[in-house]
């Protein structure tokens, strides 16, 4: 086999190297695999400079750093030619017991998904070089400046709904995204359509209208998944009552969405709730002890709001006496 060195692959060579990786990738468990052609993406760096000017990002000032690394892969990897794409469910078959309980966003029942998901793309990359030969790259998990909707988008794993996130058809919208930048030439997927078409579910059910009346649009200062997570301040009087019980995140746009109707439950063990968590009452939460949080979510994305933000989030919420 050639090694990864030589770039001048024949189209046989590379279709070959894109099985590999894709059959690989599906066997660590990820559930779909797109591949695209690594460059600047000059529409979306438009896109995104008039989004920050708006200020849509609040207090997120990372979004506004190293924006030629966000918006050309090729900066992050020297020479890369593509961008793997891959997605991998998270949608739990538990649900929380006490429908009076703050809720938590799906996303963060299990183990945090940036240490799954980036020793499953450790493993992934360390297979290729051993397979294919020398190739240099770089593997991201919500972790550095890679607009991940965009090439999720790019390479046909789906389109990007009226809520912003990265809808399938048939599957949903409860995937975690991962990528990795390589310097290996593969073979580009095709995008997909929009099918959000005149559906406006998610824009009439955001409780705190953060998605503009268009969609296609996030004003993120707004979103309650910022306000409970990212925020470090106190969360702005305006929203009080408008939060809908969530403690931790936001799942409302994808509750409404049609296209969740298809969801599957997840089939990583990591992701499995711990024990305590599903049946925790609306009392338990407001009692909740440090110590209960340290056990409860010791593994969990929770643990980025700190025990005092998850308590400035439960004074928030209209909770029953």
């Amino acid at each position: 086999m050639l090694p990864a060195t030589i770039r001048n692959l024949s189209s046989e060579t590379k279709n070959t190297h894109t099985a590999l990786i894709r059959t690989e990738a599906l066997r660590l468990g990820f559930d779909f695999v797109g591949f695209a052609k690594a460059g600047p993406l000059d529409e979306e760096a438009r896109r995104l400079e008039d989004w920050l000017n708006r200020g849509f990002h609040g207090q997120m000032g990372y979004m506004a750093n190293h924006f030629d690394l966000r918006t050309d892969p090729t900066k992050l990897v020297p020479g890369a030619k593509s961008v793997v794409v891959l997605m991998h469910n998270y949608f739990p078959k538990e649900k929380q017991l006490d429908p009076t309980a703050p809720k938590l966003a799906r996303y963060a029942f299990g183990e945090d998904y940036h240490h799954v998901l980036k020793a499953k793309m450790k493993a992934l990359l360390d297979y290729i070089r051993t397979e294919i030969g020398e190739v240099d790259g770089r593997c991201f998990v919500d972790s550095a400046p890679v607009m991940e909707r965009e090439w999720a988008k790019r390479a046909g794993l789906g389109w990007t709904g009226k809520n912003t996130l990265l809808l399938r058809p048939g599957t949903g919208s409860y995937f975690f995204l991962a990528e990795m930048i390589l310097d290996l030439p593969l073979v580009a997927d095709d995008p997909i359509r929009d099918h959000c078409g005149t559906c406006r579910r998610c824009i009439e059910a955001c409780p705190t209208e953060a998605i503009s009346p268009q969609g296609y649009l996030l004003d993120a200062s707004k979103c309650i998944s910022y306000l409970t997570i990212e925020l470090r301040e106190a969360i702005p009087a305006e929203f009080e009552g408008r939060m809908a019980g969530w403690a931790f995140g936001c799942d409302v746009c994808q509750e409404v969405c049609p296209w969740n109707r298809f969801a599957k439950p997840h089939s990583e063990p990591a992701f499995e709730p711990h024990p305590d968590l599903m049946g925790l009452t609306a009392p338990e939460w407001l009692e909740m002890t440090e110590e209960v949080f340290g056990r409860v979510f010791r593994k969990s994305a929770v643990k980025r709001t700190k025990f005092e933000g998850l308590r400035r989030n439960l004074k928030m919420l209209e909770m029953p006496e």
